[in-house]
């Protein structure tokens, strides 16, 4: 396994650097996960890009680097110190100083100036892709000639131009440091592979899932959802309106949800700040929605392009009264997509709203995932308790009861504009024709369907994942982008001989107590893993009293993803506590 990182300002091209990298990597086989750091403007500021390369699944990023291209001296100022005998590729023209105290074998080539030669200096990021490639020993043609093919519609000439920049700096590398060229990234396996980002297979999942509608608002870590069903929505008859602020989107979505369309939003913490009371709306009419929460760095505009996982309290609890929501969390790319689709299903069966609450790492962070996930996926549709035209018609005048009371809390449901149907829903108490009502009796029993009603998702859905030994020494747990450090971080331990295994919620709410306490009954301690600076998730669960004395929490909220190393070195802590109890 080998991490290659690129640095440089923004707006220089070190995102699609990375990118070429990265997709022509998994096209020959290789697994890929990439992690960029970017600043919170268009332009300018420090950012880079790293690209872990394995011949196994990785799902993580990692403190060290082996490879740092550096286009400028504050590259080599952030993120040397990542390299212990790695190699240093920087451009000549800004004359590259290394610090005494990082130890690193230096190379020098004039990436500006060969940029300049081959017919413009924006393109010293693709000399830099050559180069790369040298370093890596891997061959040149696959990445000269997907990056022709990305400059095709402007035209032969560009074409040629960057095929021939990446070249140069192929065969400069080749030719000035072949003994340098030491790096084997080992075998890759063949296959069928994407590589995706969370938020474009929650995407593909919430078109499986048969959504329609897409209302909202550009905000950064969400707004690749909308950009992604803008592009496709097309191809099916579906919608994306892009409304004038965060409010407008969740009251269209809810208006969509009520007038029968499978509609959802997305946003980040700002705007599920804005959206708490149409989500309360949502729980109080009995109206299915979907919303995605990506969660970023707060409070307030806090850190737009930085990860944190501090929405959580705000999902579970937000907003006034008590409204029930559904809370999901998927874990990687591929329960991105499940929970899409799978969000649509309990939004209509349960008449609530569905809250997929994700982090921007696992949103943004492209990573190898088999294609088979998305493709031709058998995704049942279930629209829940909806009574047809028919129905209705052969009730002829009687009133019908919308949120008639039924043992399981669930009711009727029609659309509006069908005839002896319901055509009014409003946001006050009601009785179970919709009429306002604020009957003590009537509010206990509406509160208690309300409640009561979504607490049988935990019959059908699993709460929490598990791998490894059930009476493990350690549980290392966590949700979103953590569970693929934690898995790294299991397998780290337990090459130290430590009995570990990992455990990962994916539903918050209704919280499944029962599958929590079961699941992690024989465990000698947990670690909760999470990145926020109050331990929400571990407070969350305390609450459902669903931990105990074993579980303690290992935070981080400096804006940076949490490492496998970093996690590791929290558990050894963890375990030696075990010890002492032995």
């Amino acid at each position: 396994m080998l991490a290659w990182k690129i640095g440089g300002d923004q707006g220089e091209g070190i995102d699609s650097t990375g990118d070429v990298l990265a997709t022509v990597l998994n096209r020959m086989g290789y697994y890929v996960y990439g992690y960029k750091w970017f600043s919170s403007r268009i332009k300018g500021g420090h950012t880079h890009y790293k690209v872990r390369i394995a011949t196994t699944p990785v799902a993580a990023p990692t403190l060290r680097t082996d490879i740092l291209v550096a286009l400028n001296q504050e590259t080599i100022d952030k993120n040397a110190h990542e390299l212990d005998g790695g190699l240093l590729l920087a451009d000549s023209g800004f004359d590259p100083v290394v610090p005494d105290t990082v130890k690193a074998h230096l190379l020098t080539l004039p990436l500006t100036e060969m940029a300049k030669e081959h017919g413009s200096v924006v393109m010293r990021n693709m000399v830099a892709v050559g180069a790369s490639v040298a370093l890596l020993n891997l061959p040149v043609e696959p990445f000269a000639e997907y990056v022709a093919s990305k400059f095709a519609r402007k035209g032969e000439a560009v074409m040629e131009a960057n095929r021939r920049a990446v070249r140069a700096g192929y065969e400069a590398v080749r030719e000035r440091y072949p003994h340098l060229l030491t790096f084997s990234l080992g075998k890759p396996t063949p296959g069928d592979r994407l590589v995706v980002t969370g938020n474009e297979m929650t995407a593909l999942g919430a078109l499986a899932g048969g959504c329609r509608v897409f209302c909202g608002y550009p905000i950064t870590p969400a707004s690749d959802i909308m950009e992604a069903l803008a592009k496709w929505f097309p191809l099916v008859g579906g919608a994306v309106v892009q409304m004038e602020d965060e409010l407008g989107s969740i009251v269209a979505a809810v208006g969509a949800g009520f007038a029968g369309v499978r509609a959802m939003t997305a946003t980040s913490g700002p705007g599920i700040s804005l959206m708490q009371e149409s989500i309360g709306l949502a729980s109080m009419a009995e109206i299915p929605v979907v919303i995605v929460d990506t969660q970023r760095g707060g409070p307030s505009t806090g850190m737009p392009t930085k990860q944190e996982q501090s929405d959580l309290l705000a999902l579970l609890n937000g907003g006034h009264g008590e409204g029930p929501r559904i809370v999901i969390t998927p874990g990687s790319p591929e329960e991105s997509f499940e929970d899409a689709y799978e969000a649509f299903n309990l939004a209509e069966t349960y008449q609530n709203p569905v809250i997929i609450a994700t982090d921007l790492s696992l949103a943004l962070w492209k990573q190898t995932v088999e294609r088979r996930v998305v493709a031709s996926p058998d995704v049942p549709i279930e629209r829940g308790r909806v009574v047809s035209p028919e129905e209705l018609l052969a009730m002829g005048q009687e009133v019908f009861e919308r949120y008639r009371l039924t043992p399981d809390g669930i009711s009727p449901r029609s659309l509006p504009g069908e005839k002896y149907g319901q055509y009014l829903a409003t946001g006050s108490e009601h009785s179970v024709t919709g009429k306002v009502n604020e009957d003590p009796k009537n509010r206990v029993q509406m509160m208690n369907k309300r409640l009561e009603k979504i607490r049988a998702i935990n019959r059908h859905r699993v709460g929490i994942k598990m791998e490894g030994p059930a009476d493990a020494d350690l549980v290392l747990m966590g949700i979103n982008s953590t569970v693929g450090v934690i898995r790294e971080a299991k397998a780290m331990l337990e090459a130290e001989g430590h009995r570990v295994a990992i455990a990962w919620l994916r539903t918050l709410a209704p919280f499944p107590t029962e599958q929590v306490r079961e699941a992690l009954a024989k465990a000698r301690r947990v670690l909760v893993v999470e990145q926020n600076a109050t331990a929400q998730l571990l407070t969350w669960m305390r609450a459902q009293g669903a931990a105990d004395a074993r579980f303690e929490s290992f935070v981080k909220y400096d804006g940076v993803p949490m490492a496998p190393e970093e996690v590791v070195a929290a558990a050894r802590g963890s375990l030696s506590r075990v010890e002492v109890v032995r």
